[in-house]
């Protein structure tokens, strides 16, 4: 091969090289679309305004104080009525349509307490509407407006689960009372939790502000895949992080409300809580996941179906269970009445079992929630653990208002700096297990410490009643 052969060879490989890249750029290039126009265009008349007016009660002034007889007392009396007055107040948010017979989404905050709600098409077409039903816990809201003869544009869910970080959105709504405004930004992140057991949001940096609540967000196909509902900001302006009710979750909920006006969610009847790394450790887990089960209600789905206090939930209805997080979500999206397998942990061993789930609003409204199954003086000093305990009494229940415990041993004091004090125990909280076994005396933490400094095991997990339920703890053994 000459010099030449190699260098025209050197040139062809180069020239290939940066084709291949100025194509790969060009690739990814076409995710970004050169425009938005066609597509506001098309979705724009499937949005709506939403105007609400509420009955508000508006505190009287106060009025100047002057001395008794003075002529100005009787001047400002005239002026001044007694009690609140109740005044209108008009508030503004978006909506969409989802079915040309006139059925509206929205967020449940827009409309919630509204005395009238009106519905303002696109082309200012306005209708008032009812509420269909409502879900405090999701924000999600569907109305009802009779369109007569006018035609309706509806859109449809897409599937939020296919969002990727990155993707293109676009959100279309009327903020701060200005219509039919189109705003577009990406997917910031997917599954985020902002206060609920139910949480599931899409962060996206489209712009989204006062007004919006309510509108669409939607991807470039055109399928609405959020609910545009809050945005994070401390001046109240857009500062390019908006959250979105997920479509999957809006649409189980939407197919609920039309369904009964009401939400039905399936429910376990398990109080839960995180595993963290100690106390996977103290359970012989390999790795922190799963629902660690602090507490069973009695007579739910769960305790009918075997699942006791410490059992850590690692799939529930084949679906596997990363975190806690994730459990009331898959459970409340379960129809009520079905019968699931759960796959839990206990002492080790995998087991499953066949749950039937209750309704979540009706234990609700019966006030089951919270309610578990609950089957006496020496002291002693734990240096290892932090803390002193103390065998029930009557005393000690009555010291710490425990008139409702049966069984364990109460916890007198604390030792500054232990690893009680950092797991955040504090006197009159109750010691109800240790590990998997019930404590009803002194002797059984005796026992348990021993076991565990045999095993050469690093922490001790301990079961604890606190004032609105159990809580297991994993106390480091120093």
């Amino acid at each position: 091969m000459t010099v030449l052969s190699k260098f025209r060879n050197h040139n062809y490989t180069l020239i290939i090289s940066i084709f291949i890249f100025l194509f790969s750029i060009n690739a990814y290039a076409k995710s970004a679309p050169d425009s938005f126009a066609d597509l506001a265009e098309k979705l724009s008349p499937s949005v709506v305004n939403i105007s609400t007016t509420t009955i508000v009660e508006q505190k009287s002034r106060d009025m100047p104080s002057f001395p008794p007889g003075s002529p100005f007392e009787d001047f400002f009396k005239q002026f001044d009525k007694p009690g609140n007055k109740k005044r209108r107040a008009q508030s503004l948010g978006s909506g969409f349509i989802i079915d040309k017979t006139g059925y509206v989404i929205t967020n449940n905050h827009v409309i919630d307490n509204a005395e009238k709600i009106m519905v303002i098409l696109y082309d200012d077409t306005s209708f008032e509407a009812t509420v269909v039903g409502k879900d405090p816990k999701t924000d999600v809201a569907l109305l009802k407006i009779d369109p007569k003869k006018t035609k309706l544009k509806a859109v449809s869910f897409g599937d939020s689960n296919k969002l990727r970080v990155g993707d293109w959105v676009m959100a279309i709504g009327n903020p701060f009372g200005f219509g039919g405004t189109v705003t577009a930004g990406i997917v910031s992140a997917r599954g985020r939790n902002l206060s609920g057991s139910y949480d599931d949001y899409i962060q996206t940096d489209a712009s989204i502000n006062r007004g919006n609540s309510g509108g669409p967000l939607f991807d470039m196909m055109g399928n609405v895949v959020g609910i545009n509902t809050a945005i994070f900001s401390q001046s109240g302006g857009s500062v390019g992080i908006g959250f979105a009710v997920s479509s999957n979750l809006a649409k189980q909920v939407t197919d609920q409300l039309k369904q009964y006006g009401r939400t039905k969610r399936g429910w376990l009847g398990v109080l839960i809580q995180e595993v963290s790394d100690e106390i996977a450790e103290s359970l012989d887990m390999q790795s922190a996941k799963g629902a660690l089960v602090s507490s069973a209600t009695a007579g739910g789905p769960a305790e009918k179906a075997g699942v006791k206090t410490g059992d850590v939930i690692i799939k529930f209805n084949d679906t596997e269970i990363k975190n806690m997080k994730e459990l009331p979500k898959v459970v409340a999206g379960t129809p009520v009445g079905k019968s699931v397998p759960l796959v839990i942990l206990r002492n080790g061993k995998k087991l499953t079992l066949n749950v039937t789930l209750g309704e979540l609003e009706l234990a609700e409204k019966e006030n089951l929630i919270g309610q578990t199954s609950k089957k006496n003086v020496k002291s002693k000093k734990y240096d290892k653990l932090g803390f002193t305990a103390e065998e029930l009494s009557d005393q000690n229940k009555s010291k710490f208002n425990l008139n409702d415990i049966k069984s364990g041993v109460v916890i007198t004091t604390v030792q500054d700096n232990s690893s009680a004090q950092l797991a955040g125990l504090n006197p009159g909280m109750v010691i109800i297990r240790v590990g998997q076994i019930e404590v009803n005396s002194i002797n059984v933490i005796d026992e348990a410490i021993k076991n565990a400094i045999k095993q050469k095991r690093k922490a001790l997990l301990l079961l604890v009643k606190v004032k609105n339920g159990t809580r297991f703890v994993a106390l480091e053994l120093k």
